[in-house]
């Protein structure tokens, strides 16, 4: 189990760090699909 407990307060910073990580993740994807579409077509 989680031993660390999320408290209310850190909801919104738990938020922005998601942001921060799956922003670049997710384009990352995009950008790689696309080129790889680009190089099958």
């Amino acid at each position: 189990m989680n031993t660390h407990q999320v408290h209310p307060t850190n909801k919104p910073m738990l938020a922005i760090f998601w942001l921060y990580v799956l922003i670049p993740l997710v384009w990352g994807v995009v950008n790689t699909l696309t080129q790889a579409l680009k190089l099958f077509s």
